[in-house]
């Protein structure tokens, strides 16, 4: 980790291309605000992390303090001071070396950022060469240095040819910052204050300002619900590679849903079409297709096809098949073949669940708890009523509703009444409509 190396991460914006009233640097890449990308990449480099914060700041906070400890939040005056400049104006780093950074490009990486640190010049700025550079500002470079910025509306027809635009993200000397972020004006179009104009200063006072340039996929910014979508088929990409490189099988990965919070564990076998989420931890298990894990354990067992598995559940040595949803249960050694809801449920070791079960665990006021011992059997089409507790061997009759209360070990447990026949119904009733 440097101890040289501040990192500034501008967070500040409202990101109005996104049509959200959600702050930009919080809308989600595979279960993580994508502010937390930047964050975590700085994180890897240096301790001195600075989050400078302005629109929607107490949920930005709140969202990364979450994640992290230890990182400086500043909050700009985007009233009286608004733009790129204006969030850099009370930021006090703590190191001669200062990386901006900016909070919409979750895909940025430690290996991209140390790039910036292998050269000496008084500003490094980040370049990237475009086959269609049409709407953006043309970076002029001569002698492998920095000459200026032009935006496009003011670039002549020469300038236009030049396809290396800015990718806006400055490494610089303290120094630098401390000399010019004082002489910003607002003196344009936006009334704002651009960092850009500290290059155009530093320009003509003679500093060494040196290009870097870096891949578009690292560095594009995400502007727009369509720029998220793009980012996080990246991450994903990236995750289920690291996993599959670590050990993880997994069919057809392009069809598997991937969160940053996921962990596997031993030998796992993902199918196609499943979607994991939160922060799941997979132990030595199958997930078969078009299953949906989210914050649970799984731990020695396999879940679908098509099984859900909800929050807070923790399923050890057991088999879930298809259609069967837990929710906030514990399971261990269990069969659980098709068809069944187990909420607020502990069930242990030998215990098997008939097709059509369901724990009855919401009155509309309040949840309940469904406690099933050791080798309980339960026949189809069984309700189970909560708050209820049965205890180890005990046979449940296939369409029982049993009510609350506990059951003691070794019973057969049957709610059915008497078949009713009655002789002739059939003819009698189709006859009507002759």
């Amino acid at each position: 980790m440097s101890n040289s190396l501040s990192i500034v991460i501008l967070a500040a914006g409202k990101g109005s291309r996104m049509k959200s009233l959600k702050a930009k640097v919080l809308h989600k890449i595979c279960g993580r605000e994508m502010l937390y990308y930047s964050i975590k990449a700085a994180k890897e480099i240096t301790d001195d992390v600075i989050v400078v914060v302005a629109h929607q700041k107490d949920a930005v906070i709140t969202s990364m303090e979450k994640y992290f400890t230890g990182l400086t939040f500043v909050t700009q005056d985007a009233e009286n001071f608004p733009g790129t400049g204006g969030a850099m104006m009370e930021v006090k780093p703590r190191y001669d070396d200062v990386l901006v950074l900016n909070g919409d490009m979750p895909l940025i990486t430690r290996s991209s950022i140390e790039k910036f640190l292998a050269n000496p010049a008084d500003i490094v700025m980040s370049v990237i060469p475009l086959d269609n550079p049409s709407g953006y500002g043309r970076v002029v470079i001569e002698n492998n240095q920095v000459l200026r910025i032009v935006e496009e509306k003011d670039a002549s027809e020469s300038e236009k040819t030049i396809n290396t635009v800015n990718a806006g993200v400055y490494a610089f000397k303290h120094h630098v910052l401390q000399t010019y972020i004082p002489r910003l004006s607002n003196a344009n179009a936006q009334k704002e204050y651009y960092l850009t104009d500290v290059i155009e200063m530093a320009r003509n006072d003679g500093l060494n300002i040196a290009p870097l340039y870096v891949e578009e996929v690292e560095f594009k910014g995400v502007n727009s619900k369509n720029d998220l979508t793009n980012a996080e088929i990246i991450m994903m990409e990236r995750l289920r590679r690291t996993w599959m490189d670590a050990g993880v099988i997994m069919q057809l990965p392009e069809s598997i849903y991937l969160e940053e919070g996921v962990q596997f564990e031993g030998e796992c076998v993902i199918e196609n079409g499943a979607r994991l989420c939160g922060n799941s931890l997979i132990v030595n298990s199958h997930i078969k297709a078009h299953s949906v894990i989210e914050d649970s354990v799984i731990r020695d067992s396999d879940i679908g096809p098509l099984a859900h598995i909800r929050p807070l559940s923790i399923i050890e040595g057991t088999h879930i098949g298809n259609f069967v949803e837990v929710k906030k249960s514990t399971l261990t050694g269990v069969k659980a073949g098709h068809l069944s809801y187990l909420g607020d449920a502990t069930i242990d070791t030998g215990s098997n669940i008939g097709a059509g079960t369901i724990t009855c665990n919401y009155d509309g006021l309040k949840k309940y708890q469904t406690i099933i011992g050791k080798n309980v059997f339960i026949g189809s089409d069984t309700q189970l009523i909560a708050p209820i507790e049965i205890a180890d061997n005990v046979m449940i009759a296939a369409g029982t509703t049993v009510t609350s209360g506990k059951y003691e070990s070794d019973i057969l447990i049957l709610s059915r009444h008497p078949i009713k026949k009655i002789a002739g119904f059939f003819t009698k009733f189709f006859s009507k409509g002759k």
